[in-house]
């Protein structure tokens, strides 16, 4: 046996072969001896890692892989660990994770069995991410207020995703089962550098297409995509493709991975289905419901319609038991008093006429000419009187034109432009009047206007001493009339 050989406790040695006397061992064998040598050389274990995908299985156990830049391990939490981590184990979450390298020989890989987890920070590409939604956020693209209603009754869904995978397989399916409409599919590549690219053209695209083409333009979209790891969803967090998808006038859904899968157009978008099932079911309502609710609207309507048929039918039998069995019994009252009211119709006509005629014969013996003579009289009488009182002036207007005259005369008596006998009107060599001393200067020139003609004169300057005006001469009194003279008595 060389250096390098193994042997195998309890295993039967095979039959010896020609230059080779080591024993066969099985595979199983191998792989558990591999299995015990991993455990008792890495028994205890501290990695740090990045959490990439994370998978919750129905018995409890959570499933996991760890990555760096360059290699990736998988790891395992039993369920009786899973509720004592400190945290819980999320994609793209950077961790320090404890625990013993184990393999699993039915696969012939290696594999870390985890019993405790601690953050060790947010792993680069989530920060990028949320340093990316951080900015649309800001920018008003995730508001519910900007986004679109949903088509309820669509004619045709434009979808977007790989033509080859078995998502669009799962849509056609569920959208045939559901609500059978026209299906659009932009065959694009989910995965890699040039997926976001060629999503963001086929969104384009569709909204390119004219609303009465041949080809019909979309009423919805749907972008999905199945399951997959932060790296492989990573194409639907670019920044372009989610602003392509914001700015769209067409209602898009996004169905990108599966329920607990978050990428950034699922924020930008007008509505987030879990899974691309589920965006089949939110776009289409189900046929058969609708069926069924138009056959029970339409049962209830024929209902509702019998009812009140028969409420009628009952109303109208109990208006038919107050009432007389034969019609004539009904009528015979009214047709009676109609025959009464014809037979007197003629005579009531007839004297009608003749009061009529009766009182215009009162009114036109009252017309006669003589009342209109008198009325004539009485306003030619009236005429005549007062064109009298216009011939003649009023003594009112007589004592006006009196006033007038007298005050017409006193005017131009008082008038300065007229000197009047016994006033002299005093002007200078340019025709003003001067009306007091202090306008008259020495030797200054004047003209003095008499009733009778002008005079020259020049001012001396001397100042008079004012005299005392001579008391007027006082008038002659007239001779008393001689007392007359006394009678004689005899």
């Amino acid at each position: 046996m060389t250096d390098d050989s193994y042997a195998f406790e309890g295993t039967a040695p095979a039959a010896p072969t020609t230059g080779d006397n080591n024993p066969a061992v099985s595979i199983s064998e191998l792989a558990f001896a591999l299995k015990r040598t991993l455990e008792d050389r890495f028994g205890h274990v501290r990695l740090r890692g990045e959490i990439s995908k994370v998978n919750r299985h129905a018995s409890g156990h959570v499933y996991l892989t760890l990555k760096d830049d360059k290699a990736s391990l998988d790891g395992v939490v039993w369920k009786g660990q899973v509720r004592g981590l400190s945290i819980q184990p999320e994609t793209g979450l950077e961790v320090v994770v404890t625990g013993k390298i184990t393999s699993y020989p039915a696969r012939s890989s290696y594999q870390i069995v985890i019993d405790s987890m601690e953050a060790a920070g947010a792993g680069a590409l989530l920060a990028q991410l949320e340093r990316l939604k951080a900015k649309l956020r800001e920018e008003g693209l995730f508001e519910p207020g900007r986004k679109s209603a949903l088509p309820r009754y669509p004619r045709v869904i434009g979808v977007i995703t790989s033509p080859t995978g078995a998502v669009i397989r799962d849509i056609l399916h569920r959208i045939r089962e559901r609500w059978p409409c026209h299906v659009l599919v932009w065959p694009v590549v989910v995965q890699g550098e040039v997926a976001a690219r060629q999503v963001a053209a086929a969104i384009r695209g569709f909204e390119a297409l004219p609303a009465t083409g041949p080809i019909p333009r979309p009423d919805v979209l749907v972008v999905a995509r199945g399951g997959g790891s932060v790296e492989d969803l990573w194409p639907f967090n670019d920044e372009d493709l989610a602003r392509t998808v914001a700015a769209c006038s067409i209602p898009l859904v996004s169905a990108v991975g599966h329920e607990t899968d978050t990428t950034l157009i699922d924020f930008v978008s007008d509505r987030r289905a879990p899974t691309p099932t589920g965006a089949a079911e939110i776009l289409t309502p189900v046929r058969a419901e609708l069926v069924a609710t138009l056959a029970d609207l339409e049962r209830r309507r024929l209902q509702g319609a019998a009812r009140l048929i028969e409420d009628r039918r009952t109303r109208l039998r109990a208006t038919a038991r107050g009432l007389p069995k034969r019609p004539e019994d009904l009528l015979g009252l009214a047709r009676q008093r109609l025959d009464h009211a014809s037979s007197r119709l003629g005579s009531a006509l007839g004297k009608n006429v003749a009061v009529h005629q009766h009182r215009l014969a009162v009114l036109q013996g009252r017309l006669g000419r003589g009342l209109l003579d008198r009325g004539l009289e009485r306003r030619a009488t009236r005429l005549a009187t007062l064109s009298e009182k216009l011939a003649t002036p009023p003594r009112a207007l007589d004592r006006g034109t009196q006033s007038l005259i007298a005050l017409s005369r006193a005017l131009n008596t008082l008038n300065p432009r007229t000197p009047k006998p016994g006033f002299v009107r005093v002007e200078d060599d340019a025709g003003a009047w001067l009306t007091s001393a202090g306008d008259v200067a020495p030797g200054q020139a004047l003209s003095l206007a008499f009733a009778d003609g002008r005079v020259g004169a020049t001012a001396d300057g001397g100042d008079s001493e004012a005299r005392p005006a001579a008391p007027p001469a006082p008038r002659p009194r007239k001779p008393a009339a001689p007392p007359p003279e006394q009678g004689d008595l005899f």
